[in-house]
């Protein structure tokens, strides 16, 4: 914040994680997209009243399914997706150990990062390659959701989760770990299905409870579809960024120059 020009600016820092806090003392306000975070800030010395939260939002326009034999993918086989840069935090260790455990699913994971290399030879190792598609970073992620039979967010660490909310937004059901942020998002068994962090078991149980039991299923789709249309739509999100804008504007606006 101390490069941004002095004047008569109100200057806002958006947080979408746990940062350093001290690289935001310049700023007039808090702009955080977590309750969690909001509550950490306050805790750091930031009056209530200088923190606000405004949550992220996700387009939801969906696509067309891609064709599985693109990725040499059987058509009726189950397929799991994960998504997300494949680094330690993100967990996704635990759901290859997860995918050894449910024989005839694939697994299509998406993203780049520096465990790719461990990654695959871990998969080698469990015995299950044949059935994992390692898919590098995609700009089709609509397509990946409308493709997929369950996502997975095995995180260890995740400040919020916008792949869930992007789930939901897509119409595919979640299973997740019980992180700080799908930890919050997700109401379990009701919006998705969640289990303890770096538990691969559970996970595997998860994944296979929500492939074989369609009303399960149904449900937390259709209540995630709920929770996204009432909490995380474009539409619903950024009235709320005009609003703090606007009351940022007006002090400024009857401030000098």
């Amino acid at each position: 914040s101390a490069a941004c020009p002095r004047g008569s600016y109100a200057h806002v820092g958006r947080l979408g994680g746990y940062y350093d806090l001290k690289y935001y003392q310049t700023c007039d306000r808090l702009l955080v997209n977590t309750e969690d975070i909001a509550a950490w800030c306050h805790n750091a010395g930031w009056p209530a009243d200088k923190v606000e939260c405004v949550p992220n939002f996700v387009e939801g326009t969906r696509a067309d399914p891609l064709p599985r034999q693109q990725f040499f993918t059987p058509r009726r086989a189950p397929l799991v997706l994960g998504l997300g840069r494949l680094h330690e935090n993100k967990g996704f260790d635990v759901l290859l150990k997860a995918m050894a455990c449910i024989p005839g699913a694939y697994l299509w994971l998406a993203g780049e990062g520096p465990l790719k290399g461990e990654l695959d030879a871990l998969a080698q190792k469990l015995g299950i390659k044949p059935r994992v598609r390692f898919l590098g970073w995609r700009s089709d992620v609509a397509a990946l959701y409308a493709s997929c039979d369950v996502f997975v967010c095995p995180s260890r660490h995740e400040p919020l989760g916008n792949v869930v909310i992007e789930s939901w937004a897509h119409g595919l059901p979640v299973v997740a770990t019980d992180s700080l942020g799908p930890g919050t998002l997700i109401d379990h068994l009701q919006t998705g299905v969640l289990v303890a962090v770096d538990d691969a078991e559970s996970l595997a149980s998860a994944i296979r409870l929500v492939l074989e039991d369609d009303e399960l299923k149904r449900r937390i789709v259709a209540q995630g579809q709920a929770a996204y249309e009432a909490r995380f739509a474009e539409t619903v999100v950024v009235p709320q960024f005009v609003r703090f804008f606007e009351r940022m504007r007006a002090p400024c606006a009857a401030s000098p120059a």
